[in-house]
């Protein structure tokens, strides 16, 4: 583990203070293994969310400011909220510099709260930075009768989740332990986008745990046609452009609680995080740290962002273990109330209902990642890397899918992420 102060990395100065230290034998060293392998940047999350975006946006650039210049991969590995990446990162990935990853930030905290599938120590990770600083909010669709975050403690709220680990999953759990309110969670959802497809539909009627940077930047015409109303904010500091939107833990009923609520919320600071295994040596994670914080100024980079409207506000590496090592310092009796209230309410959480359809593929894009099937009703789905597709009774890729295959799908409505394919 890298430990706060144990180097300060300057960006401009970063490579000249290695070099003095024996580093320019080392950049040299890892040179000639970032030429000789791929670099992997794995992701999280799905395709099409904004961990997604800036990973891919990162990717782009920060090979720029590596030794050797070499092209950065961006490799997708979803699964059970982000834990299935992190504990590659943590137990399998090479420790050479050819592998970091996008990870969730929820994922820094599951430890500590008893996740069982969580296999790894947040604090030995190799943090790099983070893009920007989070808040966390909560929204409600415009046709809900309810209004405001006092509304919710009085009335029934069905909220969407793609995950009861995710965020999304975890907040509702932690604010109706905490303070009250009544959300119903139906998780499930492949993406941030089908739950947005699940709003439109009504079949949810608001989202938590919604970061507001990806909502300025994924959903900004739900916030200028007044489809979405944020009602509440869930970090340790409001957004300055959230004026009257009140923060969850000023709704704490004693000091205990809002001590446990703050170990779970405590992870939007870090925003959208990139680390390297643990064990990496010392000198490849400074070069790492540098480059990471030279992409963050870089202009091409910044050109990249604006035009994607994905904000840039870096966290460094240092300040990200700090804040890990403040979590993690709580006394165990805030650890057990946290973990009493993350725990909470999971059984009474619903699963989304997948449809079956059957059809046709009528359209289908270059890639295979978006088709029309054409049967009763035409359908259109999202193909994504997570998708599993059988062509013939054998797995397949989706740039297999041709039109004119009969094709059976799962899917949660038409328009969302397809979650099985088969076809002939």
């Amino acid at each position: 583990m890298i430990r706060i102060g144990q180097f300060f990395i300057a960006t401009g100065a970063a490579i000249a203070l290695v070099a003095a230290q024996g580093g320019g034998a080392a950049a040299q060293s890892l040179e000639k293994i970032l030429k000789s392998k791929k670099v992997s940047m794995y992701i999280s999350s799905g395709a099409g969310g904004t961990y997604d975006a800036y990973a891919r946006v990162i990717s782009r650039h920060f090979g720029n400011h590596l030794p050797g210049k070499p092209k950065i991969l961006p490799r997708n590995m979803p699964g059970a909220s982000g834990l299935r990446a992190t504990n590659f990162l943590y137990r399998i990935a090479p420790k050479d510099g050819t592998a970091m990853a996008m990870l969730q930030r929820s994922v820094t905290i599951q430890p500590l709260l008893g996740v069982k599938a969580a296999r790894y120590d947040a604090r030995k990770l190799n943090w790099l930075g983070s893009t920007t600083r989070e808040v966390s909010t909560g929204i409600i669709w415009h046709t809900s009768p309810l209004k405001t975050l006092a509304d919710t403690m009085k009335m029934e709220l069905i909220v969407g989740s793609s995950g009861i680990g995710s965020d999304t999953g975890a907040f509702p759990r932690v604010l109706n332990h905490f303070i009250g309110t009544k959300f119903k969670i139906v998780y499930g959802y492949k993406s941030g986008s089908d739950i947005s497809l699940a709003l439109e539909r009504q079949e949810v009627h608001g989202r938590l745990g919604w970061s507001w940077s990806s909502i300025k930047s994924r959903a900004p015409g739900l916030l200028r046609d007044k489809k979405i109303r944020v009602f509440v904010q869930m970090g340790l500091k409001p957004a300055p452009d959230l004026p009257g939107v009140p923060m969850a833990l000023d709704f704490a009923k004693n000091p205990e609680d809002r001590r446990a609520m703050e170990i779970i919320f405590a992870p939007t600071t870090i925003g959208w995080p990139t680390a390297m295994p643990p064990d990496v040596p010392v000198k490849t994670v400074a070069i790492f740290r540098a480059a990471y914080k030279a992409t963050m100024k870089d202009p091409a980079f910044l050109k990249d962002t604006k035009r994607q409207r994905l904000p840039v506000a870096p966290v460094t590496g240092e300040e990200i273990h700090k804040l890990l090592d403040r979590i993690y310092a709580f006394p165990e009796a805030d650890v057990a109330r946290a973990r009493e209230a993350y725990g909470s309410g999971v059984g009474r959480a619903i699963k989304v209902k997948l449809i079956n359809v059957s059809g046709v593929i009528s359209k289908i894009n270059k890639k295979g990642s978006k088709i029309t099937l054409a049967g009763q009703s035409k359908v259109k789905g999202r193909v994504s890397r997570r998708t599993k597709i059988k062509i013939a009774g054998k797995k397949s890729k989706r740039k297999a899918l041709k039109i004119g295959m009969n094709c059976s799908m799962k899917l949660v409505a038409s328009g969302a992420v397809v979650h099985t394919m088969d076809c002939k």
